[in-house]
């Protein structure tokens, strides 16, 4: 059977066939464009002498002053968009990297407490996982990508890989805790006393912030703070340096010569309008029957940094002073509260030396109070153990030694508290008969960490050391304080339980004569609720404030001044109008007289003192949003436009 014929494939467009006629290749047409629009026809992009002739910001250089400022202008603000993104981006790497780490922490941390036990032989091919391996990445940290602001490398007392070594160590310590099942769900229940501290003589306190005040306008707080980046920012004079510093408007400009005194200038006005709040706050407490109060470590931005710290006389002295005036004419109680990487325990001399410098900057606050005898005694610096870095016993030791280095005055205000990751009360009581240092006992740390052959969870068996914590205080002339906080509603895992609630239920078992510092989101209105439901000294001294609206500042309207008193009259409605009655203000008269504010008056409540907010009514303390409301007709068009 003969071969089917194949029939020959024709020839793409544009490629080379060959003539049947004489043999030869004869190149084909070349397709056809998509445009009629021709080479030749296309303008040419550059002409001959085009490089030599100058760019158009040459020659701006050689035109008149304003057209040359405006192009130096537009440079400055193109290299100062390049800097901000590129500290937008560094500042996202550091989160990146700090994120992978703790899950990376997690993984190995299971994987360690899951491994099943193995025989002799499959642990020989099998190389123990340690969950605290360095990552070299992290380790190779240039100095800029320090300086990005990164909230947990700015928290630290200390810069770089050594900072994040301190936060590193309290989080080991967390991930391993997880593990202990007993601590969440199964845990046995909490045994909790039924005695009451009443009738109450002591002191209720809050720490840092007054949520009143702080929504007043202007606001009223001692913890303004900004990052590394704004520090070295201000180091260049302003655009207008005539002209007040804005946001958009007046900004530092990076063109001009940095100067570091500027920059630090910068910050310490920052910690100076701290300084200036606090008088205020300690009167506002007073009106209200609240004597004890802790300072924001943040007071001064900074302060105890490496690079970027500074000392507080020789700029802070006067108005520290003023704040500790009227604490001793008020017979208030101020404390301190280092933050968590704080270590003086730590096996690394870095974060030992920044915990070192830490400290040093809360003393001098606390001294620059100028506080009476006793005053001044009871101003204590609290501070955690930290991290217990494989090893209880040796942290132990290392915190021996660097205690008996600290100066005297600091020895005097260091106290230490039981934490709610690794130490309990029968972990520092000890140490602090030792060394003669008061112990401060947390509750709600307690209930999370403690030692069970000695107690079960709860208020009720750990009254048995009372005598010997209280001792602690009284061998130095200190007079007691306790910390008292609740878990959230609902918090089972040791990581919601840490979790502080807006507000507390009871009063602990203390003594009804202690200095007692309630540890909630709410701050003072957590302790307006105590003074409520007990009916504590205090508790008809304020009243609900009225929501939305206060007495005790001019919230005036755009255009300055008070709002115009308006008439509402109906328009009727025609025939032809399809929208219900619309409400037309007619202009009042103004107010004869504008309302005025003494500053003494100012965000204390007003006359009926109207200063308590329900819980999770803290918007009651803002002007209500403005809403916006529509007529039918509007309404029918938009949906018939989706």
């Amino acid at each position: 059977m003969a071969a089917p014929k194949r029939r020959k494939s024709a020839a793409p467009p544009g490629s080379d066939h060959q003539n049947s006629d004489s043999g030869k290749l004869v190149p084909a047409k070349p397709a056809p464009r998509r445009s009629n629009r021709r080479i030749h026809d296309v303008e040419k992009v550059t002409d001959d002498g085009a490089a030599m002739r100058p760019t158009q910001s040459d020659a701006a250089q050689d035109g008149p002053p304003a057209k040359r400022r405006q192009t130096n202008r537009k440079m400055a603000e193109s290299r100062e968009g390049v800097k901000r993104a590129m500290r937008e981006l560094s500042e996202m790497e550091n989160r990146l990297q700090n994120s992978t780490r703790s899950q990376r922490l997690a993984i190995e941390s299971s994987m360690v407490s899951g491994t099943k036990k193995t025989s002799m032989e499959d642990r020989a091919f099998r190389p123990p996982i340690n969950p605290k391996v360095a990552d070299p990445e992290e380790l190779s940290r240039t100095a800029e990508e320090e300086r990005s602001g990164t909230p947990s490398l700015d928290a630290a007392p200390i810069k770089g890989p050594d900072g994040e070594a301190a936060i590193a160590d309290i989080e080991d310590d967390k991930i391993l805790e997880e593990e202990a099942l007993e601590r969440g769900a199964a845990r046995q229940p909490p045994v909790n006393s039924s005695y009451l501290p009443l009738p109450w003589k002591g002191r209720l306190g809050y720490a840092c912030l007054n949520t009143y005040l702080r929504a007043a306008n202007p606001p009223v707080f001692s913890s303004r703070t900004c990052r590394i980046a704004s520090i070295i920012q201000h180091r260049h004079p302003l655009a207008d340096p005539t002209q007040a510093e804005h946001a958009t408007k007046n900004r530092p400009d990076e063109t001009q010569p940095p100067d570091i005194e500027r920059g630090q200038r910068y910050v310490q006005e920052l910690g100076l309008a701290n300084a200036r709040d606090v008088p205020k706050m300690l009167r506002w407490n007073d009106k209200y029957g609240i004597k004890f109060m802790r300072l924001s470590s943040e007071m001064f931005p900074f302060a105890s940094h490496e690079e970027y710290g500074y000392r507080l006389e020789p700029f802070a002295a006067d108005v520290l002073a003023e704040a500790g005036r009227v604490a001793a004419e008020l017979g208030h109680r101020l404390t301190t509260h280092p933050g968590q990487f704080t270590q003086i325990g730590s096996p690394r001399k870095e974060v030992i030396t920044a915990a070192i410098r830490d400290l040093e900057y809360h003393d001098e606050l606390l001294t620059l109070l100028r506080l009476p005898e006793q005053q001044n005694k009871d101003a204590v610096m609290i501070l955690h153990m930290g991290g217990t870095y494989g090893d209880k016993a040796a942290t132990l030791d290392r915190f021996r030694t660097v205690y008996a280095t600290l100066p005297p005055s600091i020895k005097q205000r260091l106290v230490l508290e039981n934490d709610d990751v690794s130490w309990s009360v029968h972990d520092l009581l000890p140490i602090c008969e030792e060394l003669n240092i008061p112990l401060v006992l947390d509750f709600h740390h307690h209930n999370i960490i403690f030692d069970e052959k000695e107690l079960r969870e709860g208020t009720e068996d750990i009254t048995k050391v009372f005598d010997r914590i209280h001792a602690t205080w009284s061998r130095k002339g200190i007079r007691q304080k306790m910390h008292y906080s609740e878990s959230c509603p609902g918090a089972v895992t040791p990581r919601d339980r840490r979790k502080h609630s807006p507000r507390v239920r009871t009063l602990p078992p203390c003594p009804p004569d202690m200095d007692l510092m309630i540890e909630a989101k709410d701050k003072e209105q957590a302790v307006f609720e105590l003074m409520r439901t007990f009916k504590l000294p205090g508790h008809e001294l304020f009243h609900d404030v009225v929501p939305y609206e206060r007495e005790d500042e001019l919230r005036a309207n755009k255009n300055g001044g008070q709002k115009k008193k308006a008439k509402k009259t109906k328009k009727k409605k025609s025939d032809n109008d399809d929208d219900d009655d619309v409400e037309m203000e007619e202009a009042g008269p103004v107010a004869a007289e504008a309302k005025v504010i003494a500053p003494e008056e100012f965000g204390m409540g007003g006359p009926l003192q109207r200063v308590y907010w329900p819980e999770t009514k803290e918007e009651f303390l803002r002007p209500k949003k403005r809403e916006v409301k529509r007529n039918k007709t509007t309404a029918v068009k938009e949906e018939e436009g989706s």
